[in-house]
Parts: structure tokens; C-alpha cells; sequence
């Protein structure tokens, strides 16, 4: 008896959301080979319902065996219109163009991506029309039946207390079984369940494709073993968001033009002009990189999360980071970007940093001295005789530092798709501006 095998094709709309389609599969037919049409009308900011037909054409490079069902290959698609042109607002496209922009100044990309997510046991949510909500979610501690961890205790817990562990290594298994590559995990900082798990040497296209692949397979995995992934920035008040913080250095051949050892900690000039660029367009990146409105919950002072544009050496109060834990080894010299979080399009994220960054190299931006102080800490007027700039404080002021901030981004965003996913932003903060929270009975209630 033949046994039927499945094939999904994966690609994702305009603000990140991961969709598939899932076709049967003839034992002769190589799974690569496949192709499918799809309702572009009904994705977040593809096509108008006058004209939806697209066609999802899978990319070999990007098959996976899933791990929790041997019968079904999976494969993240480009997105083409029926006369087979490229869909401009496929964001995976738009990756695809700021790698042949690194190409072709002459260097190659090396990324990394730190996932942080909560592992919670159980989720509620009450959210229907005439009704009020009352709670957004409950969350069981993993760590006790009953209690949890003191906030700041969860940093490396150890097994004996954590009791996500098993379920980390479950993901990076299914992660590793699928030809995902990961270098490490551990408890986050974070007392309810929260964990990170980190990859590198990937380039723009890669890492968006590894980043969707992770969450879709940490969450399915998650959910086997009883738990729900969260990757909301902020899920907990008064403790630690998720953060996706990316690692960057550009290579050309086997140098890496990001490290030069005659240099304080090895950083090269060209690698500051990359910094500069960040800094320069941080708040207008901050509408893509930190996209929604639960994004702006993260970016507040005493959580490690980035608030002011400046860089530094170690320093996580600072928006561009500088790890020094491998500061004798040439290779691994890069920069970390902080403000990005999980709810990001990973395409869109990953090619907008590398796009500000190349706009420092090519206008010669230096972002100043690093800081060398918790920012957080710092005085008011000493912040501004430096002349340091705040990220943005909710999504509406990142959108609009966007609309008038986005030249940078134009070798490789169009302008109609700056302006349809600046659109579908808008009506995502009206449409959540008419929910009331649950901190709004607290505070109003009595009044």
C-alpha cells in the first residue's frame, strides 16, 4: 500500500505572519517541484480582492522533514503573480534584494538571532464583543505549582528548579532534526518560564527563513509537551519582555571587515560607520523592527531592553551592543541590535538593519564614543548634552518617524510597500485603541 506523503508550502505575508498550503504528494513527483496558487486578497497587505491570484513556487534550499510527522516535507515558497514576476510585497523577496545589495558592494553577511519566548502552561484569553475583558491571559508558573521564582532569580536557573528545560532541548532536537542550526540555550532572565535559544551564520534570507521555521516549531513542539511559546514582547507586567536581538558583521572573502586588531576591543572604523547608520535610522527602524503595539511595552527603562540610541562595549542599556566574550578571536567580532522583537517580520527586520547599516558605511555616519555607563541611570541633562536620542514611545511615533525616514530602505522597499504596511499599522492601533485593558479597571474603576 502506498503511503501518502504531504508537502506544505510556507510563506509569509506583509507584518510576519508564517501561512501555509498543503498539497498531496504522487510518489514519483519530486516535493521541490511543486506548485500551487493561493488568494493573495486574503494575507495582510499582498494583493485587492480585483485581482488575488499568486502563485507559491517552493525554494529546494529550505526543505525540512517535519520532525513531529515523517509524511509531510515542508518548504518555504517565494510568492509569484500568475505571468510569473515576483510579488514586490513577498518579504522574503525583499530580503532576497538586500542580500544582492551586499553581493554587490563586495561583502557577504554573517547574522545571528537570540530567540527569547515564555513557556506558559496555560493561556486565557477573553476577548468578544460585548463582553468586557477582565483578564488577557493566565500563566500557571512552570516553576512551582504554586509560586514563582523572585523576579531577576530565573538567569541560568538551574535544572533542578526550571522546569522548561526538558522542553528546551525537545525544540533544539526537533530544531536539529529539521537542519536548523543552534549554538546554545538557557533560562532567560525572566521568573515565568521564559528561555532563549540562539543561532548563528546565517545570512539575511536565511535567518528570516530559520527565524519562521523556529517559532512555528517551538510552538508545536511547546504544545506537545502541555505548554504554550509566547513570543509577545511584553506578556508579564514588571518583569523582563522577549527580545530577538540580531548579530551582524560583513565579511569579504574569508576577512571579517567588522574586526581590526589594532583597534580598542577590535572594532574596525567600518564597522562603526555600520553603527552610525543604526543610529541614524533607529527610530524610523523602530517601526519595523519592534512593530506592534505590545513592542513599546519592552522598550521601558529597568529591563534590559533598549530605550536610548547609543552603542557600547558590553553595555545592554545601549541600543548597538558590542560582545567582548570572544574579543580574541577575529571571527567572531560583531554588532548587536537590542530593539528588535519576536512579533518582527524577520525578512522585513533583518534587511532594513543591514540597509541602515550599509547607509553609514556609504555616508561615513561615526555614531560618537561608545557609552560606557548604565543609560538608564544617567542624569537627564547629561543625556542631553550628549545629544542621545530615545527610541520611539508606542508604534503610532515609530510609523511616523517611518513615513518620513525611509530613503535607506529604498534599494530594496518600494514605496508602495512602505506605504501599504505603514497602512496596515495604522489600522492595527485603531482597531486595539477601542479594546480596553485590564490595568484600566484597576485605575479607573473607583473614579
Amino acid at each position: 500500500m502506498t503511503r501518502i506523503k504531504f508537502v506544505n508550502l510556507y510563506f509569509t505575508d506583509l507584518i510576519g505572519v508564517f501561512r501555509n498550503t498543503s498539497l498531496l504528494l504522487s510518489d514519483e513527483k519530486d516535493p521541490s517541484s511543486v506548485t500551487t496558487l493561493f488568494d493573495g486578497s486574503s494575507v495582510y497587505g499582498f494583493l485587492d480582492i480585483s485581482f488575488s491570484d499568486v502563485i507559491l513556487k517552493p525554494v529546494k534550499e529550505t526543505e525540512i522533514v517535519l520532525p513531529w510527522d515523517k509524511n509531510v516535507y515542508g518548504y518555504i515558497s517565494q510568492v509569484y503573480l500568475p505571468e510569473w514576476k515576483r510579488l514586490d510585497r513577498d518579504p522574503r523577496y525583499i530580503a532576497e534584494k538586500a542580500e544582492e545589495i551586499i553581493q554587490s558592494e563586495g561583502y557577504r553577511s554573517v547574522m545571528g538571532v537570540e530567540m527569547e519566548f515564555f513557556l506558559f502552561e496555560k493561556l486565557k484569553y477573553i476577548v468578544e464583543p460585548g463582553r468586557q475583558i477582565l483578564e488577557i491571559y493566565s500563566a500557571e508558573s512552570p516553576w512551582t505549582d504554586n509560586a514563582s521564582i523572585p523576579l531577576k532569580k530565573g538567569y541560568h536557573i538551574v535544572e533542578s528548579i526550571d522546569r522548561v528545560a526538558h522542553i528546551r532541548r525537545s525544540i533544539i532536537s526537533a530544531l536539529h532534526e529539521a537542519g536548523l542550526n543552534t549554538v546554545k540555550h538557557h533560562h532567560e532572565v525572566a521568573s515565568s518560564g521564559q528561555v532563549e535559544i540562539t543561532s548563528n551564520k546565517e545570512n539575511v534570507v536565511s535567518l528570516g527563513d530559520f527565524i519562521q521555521y523556529f517559532k512555528m516549531i517551538a510552538r508545536k513542539i511547546a504544545r506537545i509537551n502541555g505548554f504554550e511559546a509566547v513570543f509577545m514582547p511584553k506578556p508579564i507586567m514588571g518583569d523582563n519582555g522577549n527580545g530577538m536581538h540580531i548579530h551582524v558583521s560583513l565579511w569579504s572573502g574569508d576577512k571579517n571587515l567588522f574586526h581590526d586588531p589594532d583597534e580598542k576591543y577590535g572594532l574596525s572604523q567600518f564597522a562603526r560607520y555600520f553603527i552610525g547608520g543604526l543610529l541614524e535610522h533607529g527610530r524610523s527602524l523602530s517601526a519595523i523592527v519592534s512593530p506592534t503595539t505590545n513592542s513599546y511595552r519592552r522598550l521601558i527603562p529597568g529591563y534590559e531592553a533598549p530605550v536610548y540610541l547609543v552603542w557600547g562595549y558590553a553595555n545592554r542599556s545601549a541600543a548597538v551592543r558590542i560582545p567582548l566574550a570572544n574579543i580574541d578571536n577575529g571571527n567572531m567580532t560583531r554588532i548587536e541590535y537590542r530593539p528588535p522583537d519576536p512579533t518582527a517580520n524577520p525578512y522585513l527586520a533583518s534587511s532594513a538593519i543591514i540597509l541602515a547599516g550599509l547607509d553609514g558605511i556609504k555616508k561615513k555616519i561615526d555614531p560618537g564614543d561608545p557609552i560606557e555607563e548604565n543609560v538608564y541611570k544617567m542624569p537627564i541633562e547629561k543625556r542631553r548634552s550628549l545629544g542621545i536620542r530615545e527610541l520611539p514611545r508606542n508604534l503610532d511615533e515609530a510609523l511616523d518617524e517611518l513615513e518620513s525616514d525611509h530613503e535607506y530602505l529604498k534599494p530594496a522597499f518600494s514605496e508602495e510597500v512602505i506605504q501599504t504596511y505603514i497602512e496596515l499599522k495604522r489600522n492595527e492601533i485603531r482597531e486595539l485603541a477601542g479594546i480596553p485593558s485590564p490595568a484600566e479597571f484597576l485605575y479607573y474603576n473607583l473614579i
